[in-house]
């Protein structure tokens, strides 16, 4: 069990330009009052300007300080296989245990055929995916954009590419609001804005279809006990990270909430999830990894299995069924049982 903010590393920083003011919030009140409970955030930032030889050094540093935990990179390039196949050589000689590859950012530098623009094309994810495959040496997980019809198709292409597992979900990509004052959007930049990434909690249940939709297809097609699953969006108790385990992630990552709260957020967490393990008796994850999804079905199924339901409780509330199943002491209730009106 993970619960992990990330980095997402490139080779070439300098091309990073950020602006600020960088996210805005949404609260639970309409009249966006600071005393409002923070239910929705969202960004319109790039991938992190921080150089990579300083990303690389704290890596090395991370492993070397505690080597028995797990360190995952998450990273993301051009479209430019010699530019990828660099990026991972230099990032698992830090000693990282995997690699997270974002094929889902939903917001800057399209044109770079970064990020989602990915992770939306099947083709051009198949044929970035043999690149990195082809290179890595360690675990790979492809990381899923939800800005998409059909969540399952990028993921079927990822793990038929050689990936190790997937990731879900990214950010949604949202315009948070507009100022009713000045008439202008949020996050407001120089008097504009560009649409960005939604996280927080209001996207936990968006989020857990998605990764249900991805837990069903790697149960049926993939063998689910050959991949992993790491569930992504709305985080921020045990019982939210519970709710991914039950549909099938193996890990569960937090950054928003992290932002919010602060690290300490991840002890809460933790202890939050054993909680509810003991709650039921659990003495491991894989003792209720995916145990919610047999409850999932299709609507058709949903009305055959009510009426099926009805009928059954009809045929009870008639009473006996023969005259033999009177019990005597009961035949007030039992006489009651086959009275129609």
């Amino acid at each position: 069990m993970t619960y992990e903010p990330v980095d997402w590393v490139s080779l070439d920083a300098e091309k990073v330009k950020n602006v600020t003011p960088r996210y805005a919030r949404l609260r639970v009140d309409g009249n966006g009052s600071a005393k409002g409970q923070i239910i929705g955030w969202q960004n319109i930032e790039l991938i992190s300007d921080r150089p990579l030889e300083i990303m690389l050094k704290e890596f090395k540093q991370l492993k070397e300080e505690y080597p028995d935990r797990i360190l995952i990179a998450s990273i993301m390039e051009e479209y430019n296989k010699a530019g990828w196949e660099e990026l991972i050589d230099r990032v698992e000689q830090t000693g990282v245990d995997a690699l997270e590859i974002n094929f889902s950012c939903p917001h800057g530098m399209p044109e770079r055929r970064m990020g989602a623009a990915v992770g939306q094309d099947c083709a051009l994810l198949e044929e970035v995916c043999g690149w990195i495959n082809a290179k890595a040496t360690v675990p790979v997980w492809a990381k899923m954009t939800p800005n998409i019809t059909d969540i399952t198709q990028p993921a079927r292409v990822a793990l038929s590419s050689g990936c190790e597992g997937v990731a879900a979900i990214n950010t949604i990509m949202s315009v948070m609001g507009i100022n009713l004052t000045t008439l202008r959007p949020e996050p407001c930049v120089e008097g504009y804005s560009t649409p960005g990434g939604y996280s927080a909690k209001a996207v936990h249940p968006i989020a857990l279809a998605k990764v249900m939709n991805i837990a069903k297809l790697m149960k049926s097609e993939f063998g689910d006990t050959d991949y992993s699953l790491s569930g992504i969006g709305g985080v921020e108790s045990g019982g939210d990270a519970a709710e991914f385990i039950l549909l099938g992630a193996n890990t569960v990552q937090v950054c928003t909430g992290v932002m919010m709260h602060g690290y300490g957020v991840v002890k809460k967490l933790c202890s939050e999830l054993k909680d509810f393990m003991k709650q039921h008796n659990f003495s491991s994850i894989e003792d209720f990894r995916g145990a919610s999804l047999e409850y999932f079905t299709t609507h058709t199924d949903l009305v055959t299995r009510q009426q099926e339901a009805i009928k059954q409780r009809k045929a009870i509330r008639k009473g006996l069924q023969s005259d033999k199943d009177w019990t005597g002491d009961g035949f007030v209730k039992e006489t009651e049982s086959m009275v129609s009106n």
